[in-house]
């Protein structure tokens, strides 16, 4: 709905807006005395004239050659697909000006719904955003444009929209034990996988589950990989694979796949598994190989990073990263199930529902390991009744806020999160 058809004083908004704008130039770049301002005929244009008058009454001159810093306010919220050629000319002439840029509200050429960037795009050092943080912001390619991003609040009231930011907040939703709680009923978890030569992945799957508040976890792996993994993970059971359904039946969750490898009778398992056991089960690495959708009896969190995806869909890579939002829908859909794309920005889908962008992490979290951290923390949420694409969410946002609390800013490593994530989940009340 349009602020007008809201019954909003949309030049209040406005003037709202343009003064945001130059509450941000200024205190970003206070030596910023020659100002330059591409403004498209709408809305965003507006909000980029208004504070181009503001800037102009303080005494600072509006020039079209040798700014300090430039205004783009050529493209808003609307724009789908690429812009057009002169506006493309535009995009090109502000990238190559050389100096800060800020854009208002979304950087020119970003669809600000998806992050998806069509044509010419705007590299912008800052950007204010209005009312709220726009999903564009923060979901890739869009996000790798938008700079740092200060939002404004101009008075508008708060409305749900179809793919939604997850906040910490999430992890309030996160169930705690209570005095009752025994090592059984705080949650249990089966981590499959773990052939020789790759049990460090299990391990780092196990781990994550009881740094996640589980009671108990069992990794079923091959027999020749249990002493290895005895030294490990001193605090899980270990079962050797042929008896992973018995142990199943004493679980609550299952994360089915860190290590397990490519063999035939690796993929034959992982179908048994997803076929038989009515369990959650979350399912990564070495499980998504050529994993076809089925009729499963119980809730399935497929966590592919972007390569997996594209063999999940039959599609190039480049295609995934370029359509991120769209294409964790359609697996979500194909596969009848949640769907973690991951990422910076990680995207939780589930058939028919919007996604939740988690966009909380340090890129420092690009090292081996993270994946398998990431799949125990959701089977130890889903272990402990959690919905599956909550839980999901939870444990994206559990991970890359892991990654502050983590003393670690450079040369991190997944056992580091690991050791963080306490220290994350008491960020939610508890």
């Amino acid at each position: 709905m349009r602020a007008a058809e809201a019954g909003h004083d949309v030049d209040a908004l406005m003037q709202r807006a343009g003064t945001a704008v130059v509450e941000a130039l200024v205190r970003r770049f206070p030596d910023a005395h020659r100002v330059a301002l591409q403004a498209g005929g709408g809305a965003n244009g507006g909000d980029g004239r208004i504070a181009a008058e503001i800037l102009r009454s303080q005494g600072r001159e509006l020039v079209d050659e040798r700014p300090d810093v430039v205004i783009d306010a050529l493209l808003g919220t609307g724009l789908k697909g690429a812009p057009r050629d002169e506006t493309s000319r535009l995009i090109e002439e502000i990238n190559a000006a050389g100096v800060p840029v800020l854009a208002v509200d979304i950087p020119s050429g970003v669809n600000a719904s998806t992050g998806e960037v069509a044509g010419a795009v705007v590299q912008a050092d800052v950007t204010v955003t209005m009312h709220g943080p726009k999903v564009g912001l923060a979901v890739a390619p869009g996000r790798f444009h938008a700079g740092e991003v200060e939002v404004a609040d101009i008075g508008l009231e708060a409305a749900q929209t179809e793919h939604r930011l997850v906040t910490p907040e999430i992890l309030a939703q996160v169930p705690r034990r209570s005095a009752r709680d025994n090592k059984y009923t705080a949650g249990h978890v089966l981590v499959v996988g773990g052939s020789p030569g790759m049990t460090g992945a299990p391990a780092l799957a196990a781990r994550a589950a009881l740094r996640a508040d589980v009671g108990y976890v069992t990794i079923a792996a091959p027999a020749e990989s249990l002493p290895v993994l005895e030294t490990l993970v001193l605090e899980a059971v270990k079962r050797p694979l042929d008896d992973v359904f018995e142990a199943a039946g004493r679980a609550k969750a299952l994360a089915v796949g860190p290590g397990l490898g490519r063999e035939p009778e690796a993929k034959v398992l992982v179908r048994r598994l997803l076929a038989e056991v009515e369990l959650p089960a979350v399912v990564d690495a070495d499980a998504l190989f050529e994993l076809e959708p089925g009729h499963w009896p119980a809730p399935r969190v497929l966590t592919p990073h972007e390569g997996e995806l594209a063999r999940l869909l039959e599609r190039e890579s480049k295609e995934i990263a370029a359509h991120r939002l769209a294409s964790v829908q359609e697996a979500a859909e194909r596969f009848d199930a949640v769907v973690v794309l991951k990422g910076e920005d990680s995207l939780v889908a589930a058939p028919g529902r919007g996604v939740l962008v988690v966009a909380m992490g340090r890129p420092s979290l690009s090292t081996a390991g993270t994946g398998d951290v990431l799949t125990g923390v959701t089977a130890a949420f889903l272990a402990k009744g959690m919905e599956p694409q909550t839980a999901a969410a939870a444990a994206c946002a559990a991970q890359q806020l892991a990654s502050h609390e983590a003393a670690q800013r450079y040369g991190l490593v997944a056992g580091d999160v690991v050791e963080a994530l306490p220290r994350a989940l008491a960020l939610g009340p508890g």
